[in-house]
């Protein structure tokens, strides 16, 4: 067995776990038991349950990218590609849900995944041939993260086969980060109208700040 079949018997074995009990007690040592993995080498590649989800997060990226179109428009490969990425969460569907039930409870679980979220919007763009460098390129890629959180947010409540509502949100979240990028750097899409300045407003009374681990400051 290679080492990329021995992570994903793991990783799958994981979430069929958390799918059962709830991400809280998912242990590496379980899922390899689960998986009739030797225990050592589940040590030697996932010293940590963490582990489990940064290896979970290449597998999803690996999948978006190992077809990322190299034509058409940009909103149309990232569509596809996220699209794909979405694919690899579904086909683990019960046991990712339960991991989302789980990340409130566990604030550094959900800075951690945060972390790893923002690096895989960057590959995300990188493979839509979108440049992530510089100051836009930072704006870029948490403009996408806030693209998948949506979609993330839309799926967990697509019961369909088809994932039609996913593929709507994620539709939507992507032509509303188009019309942000354009208004960054002076454009617009072609054929739209010039979006009129808002009236300035007298400011808003502070409210209480909510911090959100699943997002980057």
């Amino acid at each position: 067995m290679t080492d990329d079949e021995f992570d994903r018997a793991l990783v799958g074995a994981a979430f069929a776990l958390a799918a059962e009990r709830g991400w809280a007690r998912v242990s590496v040592a379980e899922a390899a038991r689960r998986a009739d993995l030797p225990l050592d080498r589940a040590r030697g590649r996932f010293p940590m349950r963490a582990a489990i989800l940064m290896r979970f997060g290449r597998i999803a990226d690996q999948a978006a990218l190992a077809y990322a179109p190299a034509e058409g428009p940009h909103r149309d490969r990232l569509f596809d590609i996220l699209m794909r990425r979405i694919d690899v969460l579904q086909a683990h569907r019960e046991g990712v849900l339960a991991l989302l039930r789980h990340l409130p409870a566990d604030p550094c679980t959900a800075a951690l995944l945060a972390a790893a979220s923002l690096r895989s919007a960057a590959w995300m763009l990188e493979g839509a041939g979108i440049e992530t460098t510089g100051p836009r390129g930072r704006l870029r890629t948490k403009g996408l993260l806030a693209v998948w959180l949506a979609t993330v947010r839309a799926w967990r409540g697509d019961t369909g086969e088809d994932l039609s509502h996913t593929m709507a949100a994620l539709d939507r979240a992507l032509r509303r980060a188009e019309q942000v990028e354009g208004w960054l750097s002076g454009r617009r899409p072609a054929g739209e109208p010039p979006v009129a300045e808002p009236p300035a407003e007298p400011p808003a009374e502070p409210s209480p700040a909510v911090d959100d681990p699943s997002r980057p400051d």
